[in-house]
This record gives structure tokens, sequence and C-alpha cells, in this order.
């Protein structure tokens, strides 16, 4: 099954790593943003979201926030 997969992150956002390191474990395909980096892509965003925390992952159209493996494991296995 193929996702799409988008995870805002912050350099120093330990929680960011999380989620990237069971993206990878899981060796699910996704592209990463760097809002530290990035900083018009987080007012894109924050005006898609209305939040500001990270980190924010995008599956399949879909917003998860937070770390939540349970919820991370759903979204990716709700197609």
């Amino acid at each position: 099954m193929t996702h799409e997969v988008i995870l805002y992150t912050r350099t120093m956002c330990s929680v960011c790593s999380m989620v990237r390191d069971d993206l990878t474990n899981m060796d699910i395909a996704f592209t990463e943003v760097n809002v530290d980096f990035h900083p018009l892509e987080l007012m894109k965003l924050i005006g898609k979201t209305w939040r500001l925390s990270l980190p924010q992952t995008n599956i399949n159209g879909k917003w998860m926030f937070g770390y939540d493996p349970v919820k991370l494991l759903k979204a990716l296995n709700d197609d």
C-alpha cells in the first residue's frame, strides 16, 4: 500500500524524531519538512491546520498531531 506522508518537524524536537524514527522503522516513505529551514512552510502549515505545535503529520490527506504510535498505525492502515 502506498501512502503520501508529509512530516513537519523542527531541528531540536525529540517528539519529531520519534515520529521520524517510527516511519523509518516501518519502511514508510515520507517527505520531511523542517520548518526551521523553511519558515514559509510553517506559515502555510498554520494556515492549513491552525496549530503551532510540531510534529504535524499528513497521511493521505489526514492530519495527525504530536506523537501517538497507535493513531499513526491506524492512519497508515485506514485505506
